[in-house]
């Protein structure tokens, strides 16, 4: 008779980098101020936190190097080695690692100055955030995104500074589309009364990255408030948009020189337009 297997400790931490991710998402609201700053820092920065050492990780967390012992066992873990083991095995497991290929293709063009270097750079960055999203993306949650904004009425658009790029080109793109939508651009500080009309029977899609926009977060709060349906592009599980949203996407983009790309966010906008027209045209 073979032997059984051992069921699994049902209190014991994860030992995947997803089920860590959620995990730290989950509980994030119940840490203490200082745990909580680790969960978010670990939750943005997974490649820091499997190749740094103690103190450099908590430098860059602006915490003690105590607090991330303290963290982890918090969590259930026996200590710091013990957790950051789950980042250094999500790096083992991750295939095909894009960032080394493109290391490789750019490698030839690391000497050029001026002009041409800084497209390069910027096209690097563009590359990898669009690789990024592919690997990141829930084709589950993006069909439901569609689903549920192609049943709305009309589509309230909303992104300031940063994210105002994207919010208008889905303007745009909906108008061509057919889709009835609505960008609140708070022209005039009139945001409040460009998204008093929404209801129910609309949807809101709220664009927000860091450091977020003030007048974003406070009129999606409000909106959703109302119980409009909420699709939330960002870039953090922690952003202040996520706790109102019923669908969000989180969107990493790669930087050159501290400008950031914009390549991901605009793929995924385009994604969404397009696949709300179909899901229309298929109803």
């Amino acid at each position: 008779m073979a032997k059984a297997e051992p069921l699994a400790d049902p209190n014991a931490p994860p030992r995947d980098f997803a089920g860590l991710r959620s995990l730290l998402i989950e509980r994030h609201q119940n840490l203490p101020k200082r745990l909580a700053q680790v969960a978010r820092f670990a939750v943005a920065h997974p490649d820091e936190m499997a190749f740094g050492t103690a103190a450099s990780i908590a430098e860059q967390a602006a915490v003690q190097p105590s607090t991330l012992v303290r963290f982890a066992q918090t969590i259930g873990y026996q200590g710091f080695s013990d957790l950051q083991e789950i980042f250094r095995s999500r790096l083992r497991e991750r295939w095909p690692d894009y960032e080394e290929r493109l290391e490789s293709l750019s490698h030839r063009e690391r000497d050029r100055e001026g002009v041409p270097g800084l497209l390069d750079g910027f096209a690097q960055a563009g590359a990898t955030s669009l690789m990024r999203l592919r690997e990141s993306i829930d084709p589950d949650q993006l069909s439901k995104a569609a689903r549920l904004l192609s049943a709305a009425d009309t589509i309230y658009l909303l992104g300031q500074r940063r994210a105002f790029p994207i919010s208008s080109y889905l303007a745009y793109a909906l108008g061509k589309l057919g889709v009835k939508s609505i960008l609140i651009d708070n022209v005039g500080t009139l945001g409040a009364e460009q998204s008093a009309f929404a209801g129910a029977q609309d949807a809101l899609i709220s664009i927000s990255f860091t450091p977020y926009a003030p007048a974003t977060i406070d009129l999606t709060r409000v909106t959703a408030a109302r119980g409009v349906p909420l699709v939330a592009i960002t870039d953090s599980p922690f952003s202040p948009l996520t706790a109102s949203a019923d669908i969000w996407f989180e969107v990493v983009e790669a930087d050159f020189a501290a400008f950031r790309s914009l390549s991901a966010s605009f793929c995924l906008a385009m994604a969404l337009a397009v696949s709300i027209a179909e899901h229309r045209r298929g109803a």
